[in-house]
């Protein structure tokens, strides 16, 4: 790679020490420091990726020559103000469904792959793309490919018949052609040859896919010494699940792939005022999971930044974003990757963009970034921190309905102790109080805390406008009961000053999120409803999304103005899921801003 020259080894170098020098063990136990988990790329790389700002799976907007020439005019925008992008990923369906992966769609592309790639290149990044490796996503077989099909005749096995060498010649075919980046996705290992089913056992033919193609990429890599192998759909069982626990062997995939992604962005089951911070929450959580499953943060790709305007990013446009690129980067990832229309993004948002980056890139680089508090799906505070040689960055999130206090640990034995901090970014409302080596956050805030050299002003980011948070919040004593099959009920008498917040979900019997799919507008499954006086009170929603993931919670607000104080006030919570099994259960609080 033209990274691996001498300044960039002794930067890795200076690395290795400064990690020697400092790591605790319970830091070793999270980063595994096995050779196969160390990353395979000499320094942090940022990926811009197309998709969400096309989908042609759930909306239908097309990828195409246009959009992807524009969006490589927006990140070369982007760039003028500071942003880095090193390399650009043309995702799914960019194929002739009849090509075996070398031709392109040519109604979409009538001048074919030459001008993208060679733009990409004038501005000084790399091209990558998408393939989905052993499944048919939206491709016909190619002739040899065929002695590997499957008896259903939707995918390939990699362990035998010509599928698997000829998989190979494309990519080494697009590696000719100056791809860099080789992004895998949809990949299933339980696949057989037609025939071989009751000849191998699962288990038998789960082990020969996955060894010959670990054996594929590590010639691959061999020939290839300068690319880069993400790993997404297929490489990690129940990648969806927030509970489902990890297995050890998938650290077996780190000496090929230089990141394993932990999951497309969708809402966690965690209920939010701000549907945005629950999807950080989510992908918060799947960090965590993978790291406790061995994988070291630096191969997590948490693929947790999205904007644009397709159902894959709920519609989002940008809002919250400066909290979700926040996130991300603290992560500790060595693969950045940013998805979606990037025209969302003005001249002084990129301006912000590029300074994170910079605050970031040396702890990324050389420092040491671990996790703190507890697991975000338990509805505790949490962060991560990320130590430097002269100073640290915490960035710490209360997921709960409460006022919480946080404890910003050591990161290392060599640590100087954590004091004289500043806050330098943090949602607007309630304002983080720092005592020392804790803060104390709002009900559903983040915040960055700066310590050391960060401790500057200079390096302060300013205050997410577009996610407000109390400035206090309290439960009350509401009792919510059964109305029906599908329905639960309180009155209460409103207390004399202050919003009410409505929180509610739905379970089943083991207190497990049931999560409702709906194509429509989610406020037609989950309605939350106020009446006073015989007089229906508006509720401000913000979980009114077509969320194809799905959604087990709902957050409305009644604000203080629309109610009578002292009249009864009677809330109702509906839920139009017909799974019998489920159960709702509703919380009231008195919020004030």
């Amino acid at each position: 790679m033209t990274h691996r020259q001498e300044t960039g080894a002794r930067k890795l170098l200076a690395a290795a020490l400064f990690a020697l020098l400092c790591l605790s063990p319970a830091a070793h136990a999270e980063s595994n420091s096995s050779a196969a988990s160390r990353p395979l790329l000499p320094a942090p790389i940022w990926v811009y990726n197309n998709w969400s700002a096309y989908d042609e799976l759930s909306d239908h907007v097309p990828l195409n020559e246009t959009l992807a020439m524009r969006e490589l005019r927006e990140i070369v925008r982007l760039r003028r103000s500071g942003v880095r992008f090193d390399y650009y990923t043309m995702d799914a369906f960019w194929f002739d469904p009849d090509g075996g992966y070398r031709k392109w769609r040519a109604e979409s592309w009538p001048h074919g792959p030459e001008p993208w790639i060679a733009a990409v290149e004038a501005n000084g990044m790399k091209p990558g793309l998408w393939f989905s490796t052993n499944t048919l996503g939206q491709i016909n077989p190619a002739p040899a490919w065929r002695s590997s099909l499957n008896t259903n005749g939707t995918a390939m096995a990699f362990y035998t018949g010509g599928f698997l060498a000829d998989f190979m010649d494309v990519l080494q075919f697009w590696y000719g052609r100056g791809i860099r980046v080789f992004k895998f996705d949809f990949a299933d290992f339980d696949v057989a040859a037609r025939g071989d089913e009751s000849r191998l056992s699962p288990a038998e033919i789960r082990s020969r896919n996955m060894h010959a193609f670990h054996a594929a990429l590590q010639s691959f890599r061999r020939r290839n010494p300068d690319v880069i192998l993400v790993a997404f759909n297929g490489f990690v069982d129940n990648v969806e699940s927030a509970r489902a626990p990890m297995k050890q062997s998938y650290v077996y995939w780190l000496d090929v792939f230089d990141s394993l992604y932990s999951g497309d962005p969708r809402p966690s089951n965690v209920p939010e005022t701000s549907f945005w911070r629950s999807m950080d929450i989510y992908s918060d959580h799947m960090v965590r999971r993978f790291a406790s499953g061995g994988v070291p943060l630096s191969r997590i790709d948490s693929t947790s930044f999205m904007i644009g305007d397709t159902a894959t990013n709920y519609h989002r446009g940008a809002k919250a974003w400066q909290g979700s690129l926040l996130l991300m980067v603290a992560h500790g990832g060595w693969i950045n990757t940013v998805h979606g229309n990037l025209e969302f993004l003005d001249d002084d948002q990129a301006r912000w963009f590029a300074k994170l980056q910079a605050m970031y890139a040396p702890l990324q680089q050389a420092g040491i970034t671990k996790s703190f508090g507890d697991i975000p799906a338990d509805r505790r505070p949490y962060g991560f921190g990320s130590l430097g040689a002269d100073g640290a960055l915490y960035l710490a999130v209360n997921p709960s309905q409460s006022i919480e206090t946080v404890a910003l640990p050591l990161l290392a034995p060599r640590q100087k102790p954590v004091s004289g901090g500043r806050v330098l970014f943090r949602d607007a409302g309630f304002e983080p109080a720092l005592d020392g080596d804790a803060v104390r956050l709002g009900p559903g805030q983040l915040v960055l805390i700066g310590f050391g050299r960060y401790a500057d002003p200079a390096y302060e980011l300013g205050i997410q406008m577009d996610v407000l948070i109390p400035k206090s919040i309290v439960r009350l004593p509401a009792r919510f009961t059964m109305d029906g099959d599908a329905a639960i009920e309180t009155t209460i008498i409103p207390p004399k000053s202050g919003d009410l917040r409505v929180v509610m979900r739905q379970r089943d019997g083991d207190n497990a999120i049931i999560r409702s799919v709906s194509r429509a507008n989610m406020a037609k499954v989950f309605v939350i409803a106020a009446v006073q006086g015989g007089q229906s009170l508006p509720v401000e929603i913000h979980y009114d999304k077509v969320v194809w993931s799905g959604l087990g919670w709902a957050v409305g607000e009644i604000r203080h103005a629309n109610i009578t104080p002292g009249e009864p006030l009677r809330i109702r919570i509906v839920t139009t899921d017909p799974d019998p099994s489920l159960h709702l259960d509703g919380w009231l609080y008195q919020v004030k801003y």
